[in-house]
């Protein structure tokens, strides 16, 4: 045996160890009888199993509480959210950063996703880029991260190197640091100032961590992102006063919005559109205040965009 092939098998042995110790990887003793099932029964074990997702996640929405704190003081010093991790919580966090413009008219560089790998891991898995700590360090130094950003790092079993680097250094500079992953006592959370842990038990699929890990990160992911852009003002009642509209689905959108918020007929939510440039928060301002376009934008600019406080 020569000296490379014994080191490889001792890293994987060291690898598997730590395999064994993780929640996510278990077998599911629930689901060792899925791959006789028809297909009705297959689905009925995969939704069994997902429907325990939600409440692992709402037992760790005090952690969730405090990232989102965190982000919004971010917010608020013009720092950024920064998600980053490989495969699939790699591609959760781009999904939920990419959705982030359209949805609340901010900024494509305000909520960033970084995946190991770089773009083209997003549709093909990238051999050995998760594994490297320093890439996770150049994918941050690509960015330009600076302390007033919040870095949070996502892996279903907490111990993807690239993730590593990325939080280490993240805590180096002196950021907010946060950990989502789904094993009780996983590297990651041990390394982020706020460690978010959905404990989801074993998946359908031994090790198939896309599935209810994958599911509880989206749910995590949705609420960090939403929860810190309406403490950002970015939210009328619980209407996306913000939306961009930019096809004809979203223009259609902002004419309800307005509508629903004031309770007024189309032509009326059209005209005021037209007037303040299709922007639906000030739209809603000028109708219900009575205001003309240049009068509304400043009660918004005096309260800082928070829709609910310039009409008050």
């Amino acid at each position: 045996m020569t000296t490379d092939t014994a080191g490889k098998l001792d890293k994987e042995a060291k690898l598997l160890a730590q395999l064994a110790t993780m929640v996510s990887e278990g077998r599911n003793p629930d689901t060792l009888d899925i791959d006789v099932l028809d297909t009705q029964g297959v689905l009925t074990k995969i939704n069994n199993e997902d429907k325990k997702v939600a409440h692992a996640v709402e037992a760790v929405i005090p952690e969730i509480s405090k990232a989102v704190d965190a982000i919004v003081l971010a917010f608020k010093k013009g720092g950024r959210l920064i998600y980053m991790g490989a495969g699939t919580s790699g591609r959760i966090g781009i999904l939920d950063a990419v959705e982030c413009p359209p949805t609340f008219s901010v900024s494509n560089k305000m909520v960033v996703g970084l995946i190991a790998g770089g773009e083209g891991a997003i549709y093909k898995a990238v051999e050995g880029a998760e594994d490297n700590e320093g890439f996770g360090v150049a994918d941050l130094k690509k960015v330009n991260l600076t302390a007033d950003d919040v870095v949070i790092g996502i892996a279903a079993g907490g111990r993807t190197p690239y993730v590593i680097g990325g939080l280490n250094y993240a805590n180096e500079l002196g950021c907010t640091t946060a950990s989502v992953t789904c094993n009780p006592g996983a590297i990651i959370s041990q390394i982020a100032d706020i460690a978010i842990c959905a404990v989801v038990g074993p998946e359908a699929l031994t090790g198939s961590t896309r599935m209810k890990s994958g599911t509880a990160q989206k749910l995590i992911l949705n609420m960090l992102s939403t929860a810190s852009m309406i403490h950002s003002g970015k939210i009328y009642q619980n209407l996306m006063v913000d939306v961009s509209a930019s096809n004809e689905k979203l223009y259609a959108r902002a004419s309800k919005i307005v509508m629903q918020a004031t309770n007024c007929e189309h032509h009326v939510a059209k005209n005021a559109l037209e007037q303040a440039n299709y922007n639906a928060k000030l739209a809603i301002l000028m109708i219900l205040t009575g205001k003309d376009a240049q009068t509304a934008q400043l009660l918004l600019d005096n309260n800082s965009g928070f829709l609910r406080q310039a009409i008050g």
